[in-house]
């Protein structure tokens, strides 16, 4: 792999890994047009760190809201109603919510584990029409919750945060967007909207969630450290973890935006017509 393919790759990841158009099954799709076909697994996992790293940054005051939260939950600390966030913020503006928040993300997390070990056993051999196909399903996700979506509750109104029975649900969603082709991001949020979560809670939710899984995922992989040293090299993999963390940090933002301003379903404007011209034209 060159420099330049693995900014191009790292670029690509940091797009599709937070817009809803499936980052994995872009990167299968670019990977199969390079010919790389002997490119590691890990690899991927460490552009999807990279995207990770951004979500950090980005919701930092939430993560650390949160982690004090759960601190003085261990100490059995009395609650505290000023957690540093807006007190209105669903997830962790009082720390009711936010241990309400920990629970949801522990059993979203547990689901999704599961079902990872199920769908890594068709990752490997999944077909590129496969994955153009996955495309039409996340299509489907964004334009069906964008309907549920709109009979939700409104940005603006007063919110539970997520409940144990739709963080399961939440969960399971994301385990399917492991699925080369189907989005984690989209499958994630249009989960959490299909069960009449806010938006914007969705969209935070969504990403919070997405840290203990793409940490996991990495975990396992770490065995297949050696392969990417040989196949990929040092300086490709060091510039496409470089763009992957640049652009996935822009494009968070941009998707931010666009939920909030339910603008969620018009990515299907894309998918749709890629997966068909992937359908007619990729082997």
């Amino acid at each position: 792999m060159t420099v330049l393919q693995g900014i191009c790759l790292g670029a690509l990841q940091g797009i599709a890994e937070f817009l809803p158009i499936s980052s994995s099954g872009h990167l299968a799709i670019a990977q199969n047009l390079f010919g790389l076909s002997e490119t590691p697994l890990l690899f991927d996992i460490f552009l999807h760190l990279a995207t990770l790293a951004a979500v950090c940054i980005y919701f930092r005051k939430k993560i650390w809201a949160l982690l004090k939260c759960f601190a003085r939950w261990i100490s059995r600390r009395s609650l505290v109603q000023n957690t540093g966030i807006e007190k209105e913020d669903s997830l962790c503006g009082t720390d009711e919510l936010g241990r309400r928040t920990i629970i949801a993300i522990i059993l979203s997390t547990v689901v999704t584990g599961v079902m990872g070990v199920i769908t890594s056993k068709f990752i490997p051999e999944m077909p590129i029409k496969i994955i153009c196909i996955g495309f039409l399903v996340t299509s489907a996700l964004l334009i069906i919750s964008a309907v549920v979506g709109k009979k939700s509750v409104s940005a603006t109104a007063e919110s539970t945060g997520v409940s144990k029975k739709q963080a399961i649900f939440i969960g399971f969603m994301q385990g399917i967007g492991t699925l080369p082709g189907i989005s984690r991001s989209g499958s994630t949020i249009a989960g959490a909207m299909l069960c009449k979560v806010d938006r914007k809670t969705a969209g935070d939710y969504s990403f919070i969630i997405a840290i203990p899984a793409i940490l996991g995922a990495f975990l396992l992989e770490l065995k297949g450290l050696g392969d990417v040293s040989e196949t990929v090299g040092a300086l490709p993999l060091i510039s496409g973890c470089l763009a992957s963390f640049i652009v996935g940090y822009l494009s968070l933002a941009l998707l931010m935006r666009a939920i909030r301003n339910g603008k969620f379903q018009w990515f299907a404007c894309y998918l749709i017509p890629a997966a068909i011209l992937g359908l007619i034209f990729l082997k």
